[in-house]
């Protein structure tokens, strides 16, 4: 379910810089395909037969731009809401019992991979249950088509033409053109890679010699753990805990002093980093009465407010925003994997 903040897999914290939005229509789309988007595509090594293939079949799509237009979180001064409502409807009784039926269901393929990788089974089944519902929804929109209208409105032309190419790409190495199905844009397959993080991350997880994430589970595990490898999972860390705040806690001493350079809105919410011993002797309370090693890294946060649950954070839950650079995502991803394994 990648929500096009563009994030995640691939495109959290790419702005929106580029070239105006100009008139659309579609002689300016055809014009634009068959012209500099061919040529770049040529020049970056896409053959001329997937191209002549391809580009005949495509029309502008205006419904792309809308939504694209539309997408929440575009606005950097609203208030950011309490992140209660969404865990409620995010890491629901339905989601955790589909999860726990997919983790039993899978459990020789998690247990191999993550012994390969050192990423927990329960982590993969928590993506794969956000992103598309464990596999019951992958999207509907034509990628080339999709791709080539938001590269052809301009805003983000770098982003969506190299994601483009990487789809011409994708062709060129013998996936099926009506395999190219996805989110508005350009996510596609069980664990909603972008086109250019499957060229380059996507893994066979059977030994089949393909790579595919749209219906085969091991090929979906392994590349949803492979993404968290380059990401820089740490085997053996906790991605966080619940923890208690005593109202003592001076927390003015402990904000953020760091500028971020990506997901601003994101990472400004997050503490200074503390070893978990340091947190205990500020009076943290973990919720499960369980503290993870004291010497690990974490940063507090609450996020609905002081008085509320809040959570320590280790560099594992940044591999989460990784994906996906939203809290609220993140924060999902990891209490929907500790109710998975339960």
């Amino acid at each position: 379910m990648r929500r096009f903040i563009l994030v995640g897999t691939a495109v959290a914290a790419l702005g929106v810089a580029g070239a105006p939005a100009v008139a659309q229509d579609e002689a300016g789309f055809q014009a634009y395909i068959n012209g500099p988007l061919r040529q770049q595509a040529l020049a970056e090594g896409v053959s001329a037969r997937t191209l002549d293939a391809v580009l005949p079949s495509l029309t502008y799509n205006p419904r792309v731009i809308e939504l694209d237009r539309d997408q929440p979180g575009s606005n950097p001064n609203a208030p950011i809401p309490n992140f209660a409502p969404y865990k409620a409807r995010h890491v629901d009784a339905a989601r955790i019992n589909r999860g726990r039926e997919t983790y039993r269901r899978l459990r020789a393929k998690l247990e191999r991979v993550e012994r390969e990788t050192g990423v927990p089974e329960s982590i993969m089944v928590a993506i794969f249950g956000h992103e598309t519902n464990y596999g019951s929804y992958t999207g509907g929109f034509d990628l080339p088509r999709s791709l080539a209208t938001l590269a052809y409105e301009g805003r983000r032309r770098a982003l969506f033409s190299g994601e483009f190419i990487a789809t011409m790409k994708m062709v060129d190495r013998g996936v099926p053109r009506d395999r190219l199905k996805g989110s508005w844009a350009g996510a596609f397959g069980y664990p909603q890679f972008l086109p250019s993080v499957y060229l380059r991350l996507a893994r066979d997880g059977d030994g089949d010699g393909v790579a595919n994430i749209w219906s085969n589970e091991a090929d979906t595990l392994a590349s949803i753990a492979n993404y968290f490898v380059a990401a820089g999972w740490r085997p053996g860390q906790p991605w966080g805990v619940a923890v208690n705040v005593p109202s003592s806690l001076d927390r003015a001493a402990l904000v953020n002093r760091t500028v971020p350079t990506r997901c601003s809105r994101v990472f400004e919410r997050h503490s200074q980093w503390r070893t978990m011993a340091e947190w205990r002797a500020l009076g943290v309370v973990p919720q499960s009465g369980r503290w993870p090693d004291g010497n690990i890294q974490a940063t507090l946060l609450e996020p609905d407010g002081p008085g509320r649950t809040a959570y320590l954070l280790t560099g594992n839950y940044r591999v989460i925003l990784d994906y996906n650079c939203s809290n609220f995502y993140a924060l999902s991803v990891g209490l929907l994997a500790d109710e998975v394994e339960n």
